[in-house]
Order: C-alpha cells, then sequence, then structure tokens
C-alpha cells in the first residue's frame, strides 16, 4: 500500500481516483454482445456463456429438482446463518413500508400517494472468485417485501454447468420465482430484452464487474431501469489512535480479497499507526487464501495520514466510499458530519462484514464516487411511487386563477381551456338543454 503524510488539499482529488478504466474499449466490447443477444436471444446467451464460462448450457433455466437437491447439499449450520441474514434483512427492509397518506392541499383538493411493486424485477449476481449468495438475500428479500410478482435471478454456471448450492438455497428461502444459469454481459441483456426462455424485466439488479456495469448503464440507454451503476468495490476507513492496527488490517483486507480492482484506503490522524497496520496486514495475508488478489488489489490501497478528523471526514466526503468505517473514538460524532457514502460503520466493533451479511442493512451499495447522489437498494428501489389527487367543482375554483395565469404565460391555452371548460359550463349543468359537452 502506498503511506502518503499530510498531503496538501490541492491534490486530494488525485491521490483519490480511482483505478483508471478504458471506456471507449469498455463500451465497444459490451456494446456488441448486448446487441447480439438482443437480436439472437438465447443462442447468443449459449455462444457467450461458453466463450467466457467455459461451459455448454442446453437448458438456461434452473429446474425445480435443481433447487430441491442444492437443499439438501447445505449444512444445517449454514442454513441457520443463512435465515438469521433473511431475518434481519426482511425486519430493516419491512420497516421501510409507508404510503403517504390522504391530505388537503386545498379546500375541495385532495392528493395522495400509493407505493406500488415493479412487477417484474431482474436479479444478477456474479459468480467470479466466491458464490455471493448474501447478495441473492439482499436482493430477493425487499423484492419479496414490495411483492413484485416475477423476479428473476440470474448468476453464471460453474464448469460443470451447475450453481453454487448455498446460491440456490438461498433463492428459495428469498422467494425467488425463476432461475437462469447466465452469468455477466449476456445475463444483463437477457433480461433487459427477454429471450425465448428469459423473461423481459423492468429493472434490473445487482453488482458486477466492469462489464456487467457497463453492460446495465448501456441497457438503460432503452429505457430499462436499473438500480445503479455498481462496479468495483471499494472501502475508507477513518481512524484514530484509539484504533486498533490489527482491526484496521482485517478491514482493508476484507475488502482486497474480493477482486484486483477493488480499492482500500484508510486515513488516520495518528501517524503512530502506520506501521502496526501494514505489518498486520503482511502478518494476515498469510491467514487467508486469496493472498494473490488480495495483494494486487492492495496496488490500488494507501494510507494517508492527516492532520485532523476535520479532514477526514472532509477527505471521506469529496471520496463518497461505497463502504465508510469510522474507528474512533467517538465515532458518532464524527459520523454526522458525514454527508456522501454509501453505508457508514460505527466504532470499533462494526466491521463491514457485518453490513455484507447479518446486520440487516444492504450491501448493493454505490461506488465509484457514486454515493454523491445515489443510495444503496433498498425497499424503494423495488418500488413505484404513484400520486392520486381528486378534486371538487370548489377546489377547481380555488385554483382556476393561478392554472389559468401559469398556463396561459407559458403559452399553453389548451391547459387553461381544461379549466374554463368546466368552470364555464358550471351554469350550464343546472339546464341540461343548454349543455354542449
Amino acid at each position: 500500500m502506498q503511506v502518503i503524510k499530510y498531503p496538501a488539499r490541492e491534490f486530494w482529488s488525485t491521490l483519490l481516483s480511482r483505478p483508471a478504466i478504458d471506456r471507449k474499449s469498455l463500451f465497444e466490447k459490451v456494446g456488441s454482445i448486448v446487441s447480439e443477444v438482443k437480436q439472437n436471444g438465447d443462442k447468443a446467451v449459449k455462444k457467450y456463456t461458453l466463450q467466457f464460462d467455459k461451459v455448454s448450457i442446453e437448458e438456461l433455466e434452473v429446474s425445480q429438482e435443481e433447487i430441491e437437491e442444492a437443499s439438501l447439499q447445505i449444512p444445517n449450520q449454514l442454513k441457520e446463518a443463512i435465515e438469521m441474514c433473511r431475518r434481519n434483512i426482511w425486519k430493516f427492509h419491512s420497516a421501510q413500508q409507508h404510503d403517504l397518506p390522504e391530505i388537503q392541499t386545498t379546500p375541495g383538493v385532495v392528493c395522495w400517494q400509493k407505493a406500488m411493486p415493479i412487477e417484474k424485477v431482474g436479479l444478477y449476481v456474479p459468480g467470479g472468485t466466491a458464490p455471493l449468495f448474501s447478495t441473492v438475500l439482499m436482493l430477493g428479500v425487499p423484492a419479496q417485501i414490495a411483492e413484485c410478482k416475477e423476479i428473476v435471478l440470474c448468476t453464471p454456471p460453474d464448469k460443470e454447468g451447475k450453481i453454487h448450492p448455498a446460491v440456490l438455497y438461498a433463492a428459495k428461502v428469498a422467494g425467488i420465482h425463476r432461475i437462469f444459469k447466465i452469468g455477466g454481459i449476456q445475463a444483463i441483456a437477457a433480461m433487459a430484452y427477454g429471450t425465448e426462455t428469459v423473461p423481459k424485466v423492468y429493472k434490473i439488479f445487482g453488482p458486477g464487474n466492469q462489464y456487467v456495469t457497463a453492460a446495465k448503464q448501456l441497457i438503460a440507454l432503452d429505457g430499462i431501469a436499473i438500480d445503479l451503476p455498481a462496479g468495483p468495490s471499494e472501502v475508507m476507513v477513518i481512524a484514530d489512535e484509539s484504533a486498533r492496527p490489527c482491526f484496521l488490517a482485517a478491514d482493508l483486507l476484507s475488502q482486497a480479497e474480493h477482486s484486483v480492482d477493488t480499492q482500500s484506503i484508510l486515513i488516520t490522524v495518528s501517524e503512530n499507526l502506520v506501521e502496526p497496520v501494514l505489518l498486520e496486514i503482511e502478518e494476515q495475508l498469510n491467514r487467508i487464501p486469496k493472498k494473490e488478489i488480495a495483494l494486487k488489489a492492495l496496488e490500488n490501497g494507501k494510507i494517508i495520514v492527516l492532520q485532523s478528523l476535520e479532514e477526514a471526514v472532509a477527505m471521506a466526503n469529496e471520496y463518497a466510499p461505497e463502504h465508510l468505517i469510522i474507528s474512533t473514538r467517538y465515532s458518532l460524532g464524527v459520523a454526522s458530519n458525514i454527508s456522501n457514502a454509501g453505508s457508514v460503520f460505527l466504532g470499533h466493533y462494526t466491521p463491514e462484514s457485518a453490513g455484507d451479511y447479518a446486520s440487516g442493512t444492504n450491501h448493493t451499495l454505490p461506488t465509484n464516487g457514486y454515493a454523491k447522489a445515489y443510495s444503496g437498494v433498498n425497499l424503494d428501489s423495488f418500488m413505484r411511487k404513484v400520486t392520486f389527487q381528486q378534486i371538487s367543482r370548489e377546489g377547481l375554483s380555488n385554483l382556476s386563477n393561478a392554472i389559468i395565469l401559469m398556463a396561459e404565460n407559458e403559452g399553453l391555452y389548451a391547459h387553461s381551456n381544461a379549466v374554463k371548460v368546466r368552470l364555464d359550463k358550471e351554469e350550464s349543468e343546472e339546464k341540461p338543454e343548454n349543455r354542449l359537452c
């Protein structure tokens, strides 16, 4: 990891830059695959599954027998852990349900809002270096609470053409309706446009690598909604002298083991923490199976020493991390000044791993600085808010002057007339023989 001490503020932007991507070639490559799946459906999906996942798939959809068989392969302890996580995710997300009550904005004018589920949603769960069955819960459970009518899951198969049993079991308990053995770009395109086998959905959710993110951005141009442009994962840790080096090293490594393009950043106001943290990273690296991945990822990592926690907060808000751990003596006070972050973890005993699995919050979060404008996935992500209004004759009369003046000053006389024609006919309605409309 690179160590930077007391950088001047004018260099922060360069210092906090994410690993660069050649976007032009990326979108050209992704775009050609998306177009082929859109045009050729299952044939293209199978072609790219063979090319990228090195397996020939005849039946893209997972059968009920495969799901039941997977359930028998899961140890009871893992089932219990999955159930605890599912329960906590359910509790946290179900508490987000609410409708706006009827509001009378003006006498005779009543407005209200109703939350309705997005009827068809597609969930993408990466394969890559690990079976992310936790992501199945994070996406499936809120969709289930929202009562989406069709919940479709795509995830890449292994070299034998199978899905990891834990992924299938999590999908079962999360209420997924249909599961497909499709990964990467071709999965996003299949759900976006539909194929002979895969249904077209209205919104697509889920994390992924740069190719999946680019595919989501491209299909969004065709009117298919996406949750957020989530790319390589990242963590930022703010620490003072009260933090324990072994905890900090563990947090940085837990991010680094995801993939080689992740980023781990430690900001500390205690220069004395730097060497102990580096030593802990070196020692803990030898305990993890994905040492080589973590080592490569740590090339993007940084330890930055600043003068004050105020500076640390300012730097965190500029970076807008996906995950922000505040490992300080007064973490709540520091957190009160944080405005840009996907999810915040407070105190010495709140690792990012808790949010990834079991605390109940969602781990599908904005990366690459998008936390300045995007929220992480939540119950509202699976809902649409539809507004209603009902206006009496008295209510329309109360609004009429404002509507007519504003419409005519915008040059929209038909808008104005839609009010006038109603009010002008009040007397005619009392005399049916004079009614013209």
